[in-house]
């Protein structure tokens, strides 16, 4: 029997495209941060621009940073789903990654591998930021209570930003 090779699905492949449009607009010499994360990193029921990472990089932009912020977040994603395409999501030269876990490994009964992506980032050199899952209280939400409106997601970039900014050393 001929082993079949791993194919990520259809989300999977559309992060990866999106991964490849972005990093090759990239300005020359920016930092490359990922946003890897589930729903509230892929910014669910706001605009692309509205995400945090998108906001995040005007934010950094804007204080003189040249930094492109790559969006790795997948609507429902679990941290073993992460975990599975860390390699596609975070490639060579990434500069640091936000992790943010987010619930879909409770709501699904999945385990929680946070601890492997971290180790495996820190095994190639690459810097973790980590928003846990309280980083998003006080922020204003949607109606759904748990994804935030696109001025939550500012403040979560706002909230970000130093770190990141301390991480990459701009």
């Amino acid at each position: 029997m001929k082993p079949r090779p791993f194919r990520p699905g259809f989300p999977g492949f559309l992060a990866f495209l999106a991964a490849i449009c972005i990093f090759a607009t990239a300005p020359a010499g920016a930092a490359t941060i990922v946003a890897l994360g589930a729903s509230n990193t892929y910014g669910k029921g706001v605009s692309r621009g509205q995400a945090y990472p998108a906001q995040l990089e005007a934010i950094l932009r804007a204080k003189g940073a040249n930094v492109r912020v790559v969006n790795a977040g997948i609507n429902g994603d679990t941290t073993e789903g992460m975990l599975r395409r860390l390699g596609q999501a975070v490639p060579k030269g990434t500069s640091a990654v936000i992790l943010q876990p987010g619930g879909n490994d409770r709501r699904k009964g999945s385990p929680d591998r946070t601890s492997e992506i971290q180790s495996q980032l820190s095994a190639r050199g690459i810097p973790v930021i980590m928003i846990p899952n309280s980083g998003f209280r006080g922020l204003p939400h949607q109606a759904d209570g748990q994804h935030l409106t696109p001025e939550g997601y500012r403040m979560l970039a706002e909230q970000v930003a130093s770190q990141v900014a301390g991480v990459i050393g701009r």
